[in-house]
């Protein structure tokens, strides 16, 4: 995949480089936050769950922190179309509907948060329902954008899905190429969700004790499949082994061990900065794979 000349840019590679890189990174962590204590609170077992103060905060918070998501996350997506602007507009064309889709689910999964917000404490059967299809319209959204990210970076394959049917109906067919990378961003934001529910409620020991084993679980399950992810790079391994992302990868993966550390000792504020870095690392990797 070649880049363009930096005449067709509007600021330099490096600085449009830097600023995808940082921005997200910060979307992923309110993406992270949102996706994750959704998860969290769902599925956890927590007494009393839906009159447990902590909940009750994090379920009033989650319309702002959608918003965020939405927000931050514009930017990201501006900056990787600067620069492989007819790879994502040929990935994104050949699965039109999917991904227009995405602004429709968004809108409703936002709706539903609100519904959740503003539901009365004693209406949990309501709230259940609202948290559980914002969550399940994340998770379509989180897919489609892998299936068609992944695809922008193989040109061959929009070629001939495209060729095959132009209905925009087409979904990324080489699974084994993404499936990976999708389920660690998965099980990473419910690594980051439980931290963030853990630091809402840091004062309620017994929430933090069933929340602390998917923080645990998340982050064996994101660094799992993590690794299975960098296995399905096949020929590209080799290059990427010898290029600074398997340091960063590595770095990545040392940072998360050590914010594992941190967060028994409830120790957040340094858990957060630590948690930041090795994001912004795992990102980088990426970019660098990306570019092999």
């Amino acid at each position: 995949m070649n880049l363009p000349a930096y005449n067709f840019l509007s600021a330099p590679l490096w600085l449009v480089t830097v600023l995808h890189i940082v921005t997200l990174t910060l979307h992923l962590i309110a993406m992270n936050f949102l996706f994750g204590s959704l998860i969290v609170i769902l599925i956890a077992k927590i007494k009393d769950k839906w009159q447990d103060p902590t909940v009750q905060k994090l379920i009033k918070l989650f319309p702002n922190i959608m918003a965020a998501t939405v927000s931050i996350g514009v930017a990201p997506l501006l900056f990787v179309q600067l620069v492989y602007g007819k790879q994502v507009y040929a990935a994104s064309i050949t699965s039109a509907w999917f991904w227009l889709s995405i602004f429709f689910v968004g809108m409703i999964s936002y709706y539903f948060l609100y519904g959740a917000a503003f539901s009365k404490i004693e209406n949990k059967g309501n709230r259940h329902i609202y948290l559980s299809l914002a969550s399940i319209g994340l998770l379509y959204i989180s897919f489609i954008y892998s299936s068609v990210f992944s695809m922008a970076e193989n040109p061959e394959l929009i070629q001939s899905l495209y060729a095959s049917n132009q209905s925009g109906l087409m979904i990324n067919t080489n699974i084994s190429n993404y499936i990976f990378r999708w389920l660690h961003m998965i099980f990473g934001a419910v690594m980051v969700g439980s931290f963030f529910v853990s630091w809402v409620g840091k004062d309620n020991e017994a929430l933090f004790a069933v929340v602390k084993k998917f923080f645990i679980y998340g982050m064996i399950a994101s660094m799992t499949f993590g690794l299975l992810r960098l296995m399905t790079l096949g020929e590209y391994m080799k290059p990427f082994m010898r290029s600074p992302g398997i340091w960063l990868v590595t770095l990545g993966f040392l940072l998360s061990l050590s914010v594992f550390h941190f967060y028994l000792k409830k120790k957040f504020t340094i858990s957060a900065l630590i948690l930041f870095v090795s994001m912004a690392a795992m990102v980088t990797a990426r970019h660098i794979a990306r570019l092999i």
